[in-house]
């Protein structure tokens, strides 16, 4: 079933109303913690991969476990050391298994100040207000919608003094709070 009619405009009202700064208990907030060593050390381990494909979406497992320990250090590694954005999505997507929503959850435990996860349900929040025009079914994200997405909830996080995962958060829940039936069934058709 599609998404309810969203009763904002704007985005800026939307998250005013909604803003989420606290994570659910859902291990999220943990797992920002444990993960915070990565931005640290300057690259990813194998487990720490799987640990963050199991979060976002396990159904990519087999493909996130057929990477050598190797390449993903040398990957992330090269990701986490240039300032490039189109730079560090294209070596985090080299990775079997790891999509644009995939290395955004990387980013996002990696630098949650900074980051927030790209997903369909975001994705169609912002496409059904109008902050987005393009992808109405939100699948298959090229680097330029990621960019875009992510430039709009950094611009709103450091509006409202939060962080880019509270805006990312806050689009998300407001999504669940409006969507009716099963989010795929809009896949389908």
């Amino acid at each position: 079933m599609p998404l309810q009619k969203i009763p904002y405009d704007s985005l800026e009202p939307l998250i005013k109303k909604h803003l989420e700064t606290k994570e659910r208990p859902d291990g999220t907030e943990q797992l920002i913690k444990e993960l915070k060593v990565v931005k640290k050390r300057g690259n990813l381990k194998k487990s720490e991969l799987e640990i963050i494909c199991h979060w976002k979406s396990a159904r990519a497992i087999r493909l996130i476990k057929s990477n050598s320990e190797g390449i993903i250090n040398k990957l992330s590694k090269e990701a986490l050391n240039t300032r490039s954005e189109k730079r560090k999505m294209e070596f985090f997507t080299k990775l079997n298994g790891v999509s644009v929503p995939m290395a955004s959850s990387i980013l996002m435990f990696i630098d949650p100040k900074r980051y927030g996860v790209i997903d369909i349900r975001v994705w169609e929040l912002l496409h059904s207000i109008g902050t987005m025009k393009t992808n109405p079914k939100g699948v298959n994200f090229k680097f330029n919608e990621w960019y875009r997405f992510l430039v709009i909830i950094r611009y709103y996080a450091k509006k409202f003094g939060v962080t880019s995962k509270d805006i990312e958060r806050t689009l998300f829940y407001v999504h669940k709070d409006y969507q009716k039936g099963n989010l795929y069934d809009t896949l389908k058709k």
